[in-house]
């Protein structure tokens, strides 16, 4: 019994990588002037986020000293 389930998952593994050789070959990939914009857009993101971090951490930072008059 323990050959049959074997055989059966081995079926199943081949049958899998079947199915992605032939998935992956209907995938439209990104030119490289489309991959270079993206990456832009990634970068640009990132930085306007971090910028927006820094500010509301700067902000409550600044509201905590002022509340507790303290550095903190």
């Amino acid at each position: 019994m323990a050959q049959n389930t074997q055989a059966a998952e081995r079926e199943t593994f081949s049958q899998r990588l079947k199915g992605i050789r032939q998935e992956m070959k209907k995938v439209v990939w990104p030119t490289r002037e489309e991959l270079g914009n993206y990456a832009v857009v990634v970068i640009l993101t990132c930085v306007v986020f971090a910028l927006l971090f820094w500010g509301v951490d700067s902000a409550v930072l600044a509201a905590l000293r002022s509340i507790l008059g303290a550095n903190v």
